[in-house]
């Protein structure tokens, strides 16, 4: 079997900066967090190659998420000369001598954690633990993880997401304990989205929020309303949400009819491939969508419900296509690699940092120099809040106080695990209509926009940006959109009859709304000035006030702590 370090591309500088101090310490662990998009497959052959070529290791065993990704490593490794086996079956015991070692499932290992740990054994290994995350997504995965790989040479985890909603320690990891009395995951190497995006490895990624007015019947037959977005209890928000999201309303009809415009003017505008994806929650919504993409855009999607036979094919054989949308519950919620994807669909209940990141993940993955991402998502403050701390950089936190949200996590895990619709949905309430208008924009921690009605020119300016920008061009043009729509706004207050018998408003913001407006934009400038002067991230400048002045992201801060925060950049 030939190997040659010849066969690999050139390294980014991130992934150059790993291998050397991997290879200067030459432990048995090491934990490598890049973000998604950045090369974390390249990074880890890479450092197989050198380990298998200087004799350190004699094997390579690769554990993945899914099954389909057991392919993608395999025929990554082979590009570059290393043979992997990703049909390894435990009833196999070992690996033919035709490979350097095989590709593996976590739930393979969790079944049969005996037969891989006679195969560590059996050879010098190297274990490459894909999204170590999901280790410790159950007992029986952490301790076989922990109980067949234990033996390995040497074991290199990698991970975009280092964190978890629990506090299922993650086998391997190195956890340390801070002032707080809380033990964090402790990372070995980190490159962080912000890191990729100013080196540009990754796509800005802006988030268009929906509202919309949301009707329901509870179990006990009283019907409520509310519109998605504005402040109400945790239950009402979700239950909003779950409405909103509810394929027989208009709210997805016509988030859909925005996401496919701004997926045709990513295609008209140089990227002629561009490629949608919807995340659902459950097979049935997933269906159902994908019949209102059909209706809406006169082309079917290509649906890929779970990992069942056929679904890895059609992924690739989507990969590859010109098909413009993917409907999908769990298949490309990590890992593939579709880099085509440049305009996604939120329409899924899970809320937790975890699952958010591994959604966005999907979009970011950059081709050429100045392509952009959407995401079209709900108005949910939860959502907002994640989408405008896009660029934080988290651990897996033990021991931490866990806050329900009232949101449908647990629902979504058993939508998952058993790929089944759901009946305890229709059993709590009855989704009545919904209907959906651009809410804000959201992009580097900042928000913008000051709301538009669906299918309105105000929204089309939005959904009609350009495709091929960077990231301080997006800033640029955001902030131009929303100083053109509070000129517009002021333009009609200011048309209104001058002889009407009620008096004469001031000039200016009248509104709490309004208000709220106008201080994001003076708060967003300041932002920008500020990057200029010192060539901070605007991410990390909205960060830093955040701390300084504490609150929520600008998207969902009151109107005081707006304020606080102009003053503040003011002085920095």
């Amino acid at each position: 079997m030939r190997l040659a370090l010849d066969d690999f591309p050139p390294l980014r500088a991130w992934q150059r900066k790993a291998m050397v101090e991997y290879l200067r310490r030459r432990t048995e662990d090491f934990m490598a967090v890049a973000t998604p998009g950045a090369g974390k497959t390249t990074f880890a052959l890479r450092i197989a190659a050198e380990l298998l070529l200087d004799g350190t290791v004699e094997a390579v065993t690769v554990v993945a998420p899914t099954e389909h990704l057991k392919a993608q490593w395999a025929a990554a490794a082979g590009r570059v000369g290393i043979q992997l086996d990703p049909t390894f079956r435990n009833a196999d015991i070992h690996s033919s001598a035709d490979f350097h070692g095989a590709v593996v499932t976590y739930a393979q290992v969790g079944v049969a954690p005996q037969v891989h740990r006679r195969r560590t054994m059996t050879r010098r290994t190297l274990v490459i633990l894909d999204e170590i995350h999901h280790a410790g997504d159950s007992r029986s995965w952490g301790d076989g993880v922990r109980a067949a790989f234990e033996p390995a040479v040497r074991r290199l985890m990698l991970t975009g997401t280092p964190f978890r909603s629990d506090d299922n320690p993650i086998p391997f990891v190195t956890y340390e304990r801070g002032s707080d009395g809380l033990q964090r995951s402790r990372s070995d190497s980190v490159y962080g989205y912000s890191d990729a995006l100013r080196d540009g490895v990754v796509r800005p990624v802006i988030f268009l929020a929906y509202s919309g007015e949301t009707r329901w019947r509870t179990s006990a037959g009283d019907e409520l309303a509310a519109r998605l977005g504005e402040p109400m209890t945790q239950d009402l928000v979700a239950q909003a949400w779950r409405t909103a999201l509810d394929p027989a309303g208009e709210w997805m009809p016509q988030v859909l009819r925005a996401a496919d415009a701004r997926l045709q003017v990513l295609r008209a505008g140089g990227m002629s491939d561009a490629g949608g994806l919807v995340i659902a929650t459950d097979q049935q919504n997933a269906r159902a969508y994908a019949r209102l993409i059909e209706r809406v855009t006169g082309e079917k999607a290509v649906v890929v419900l779970s990992d069942d036979q056929g679904a890895s094919a059609r992924i690739a054989a989507f990969s590859a296509s010109e098909q413009r949308w993917l409907v999908a519950v769990r298949m490309v919620s990590e890992g593939v690699d579709i880099p085509r994807l440049a305009v996604g669909v939120y329409a899924t209940s899970a809320s937790t940092p975890l699952y958010f990141a591994q959604a966005i993940g999907r979009f970011v993955r950059a081709r050429r120099p100045g392509e952009t991402a959407s995401v079209f998502l709900p108005s949910v403050p939860h959502l907002l809040g994640l989408a405008s701390e896009m660029e934080a950089e988290r651990d897996h936190v033990l021991g931490e106080p866990k806050h329900p949200d009232g949101l449908d996590d647990d629902l979504l895990e058993r939508a998952q695990r058993n790929e089944q619709a759901s009946g305890e949905l229709e059993k709590r309430f009855e989704a009545l209509s919904a209907t959906a208008e651009l809410d804000q924009v959201i992009f580097d921690g900042a928000s913008f926009g000051t709301g538009a009605q669906a299918g309105t020119p105000e929204e089309e300016e939005y959904l009609g940006l350009p495709g091929l920008l960077t990231a301080d061009q997006v800033s640029m043009l955001l902030s131009k959109r929303q100083a053109d729509q509070l000129a517009a706004q002021r333009r009609t207050r200011s048309a209104a009859p001058a002889a009407a018998t009620v008096p004469a408003q001031p000039a200016g913001p009248r509104t709490a709304g309004e208000r709220r407006i106008a201080l994001r934009r003076q708060l967003n400038s300041l932002v920008n000035a500020h990057h200029h002067r010192t060539g901070l991230p605007h991410g990390k400048i909205h960060a830093e006030l955040r701390r300084l002045c504490g609150g929520p992201p600008s998207a969902q801060a009151t109107i005081e702590q707006l304020e606080e925060r102009i003053a503040t950049v003011q002085t920095l």
